[in-house]
């Protein structure tokens, strides 16, 4: 098949189906008396595997390294390598999690604050959730400077976060 029946079938652009080869993903096909690349079934097949390995959050990169070390892959090869991708999901996962821990904990302080008619600068907002996360706060400015910041920021436009 040509090249754009080949991009009709997988929905990809011919330009990507060039790149993929282009980059080693892709075997070079066959060419036609005409010149024209030929692709087969496998072509489509290693395309819709590519696809559906992107999807699944696997790299170029990685995909490239598989495709190289055998065309065929072993079953604990595959295995190793889902598993591997299952670890780096969890990570991500993991990740997540403490940054809305995090979100959620930066506006609880934020709204108290506010609630008492107060706005906080960046800095001691950075150590309250130091502290709040458990880690040794390490105050960005001195420390004389963060007790005063914020009894010297009250009232003052543009020197703290302010309720809107």
């Amino acid at each position: 098949m040509k090249i754009g029946e080949l991009a009709d079938k997988t929905g990809m652009a011919p330009s990507a189906i060039r790149f993929y080869e282009q980059s080693g993903l892709l075997p070079e096909p066959e060419r036609g008396a005409n010149g024209y690349r030929v692709y087969t079934e496998a072509a489509l097949k290693r395309l819709q595997l590519i696809q559906i390995a992107q999807n699944l959050g696997f790299s170029l990169d990685s995909l490239r390294s598989a495709f190289a070390d055998c065309e065929v892959f072993s079953a604990d090869d595959l295995l190793e390598r889902l598993d591997g991708r299952v670890r780096e999901i969890d990570q991500l996962m993991a990740g997540l999690r403490a940054q809305r821990r995090d979100l959620t904990d930066m506006r609880a302080t934020l709204r108290k604050t506010w609630a008492a008619g107060e706005c906080m600068d960046p800095a001691t907002l950075a150590e309250s959730m130091a502290t709040t996360r458990n880690k040794v706060a390490r105050p960005v400015r001195p420390q004389k400077e963060l007790e005063t910041s914020v009894h010297a920021s009250k009232g003052m436009p543009g020197a703290g976060f302010r309720q809107r």
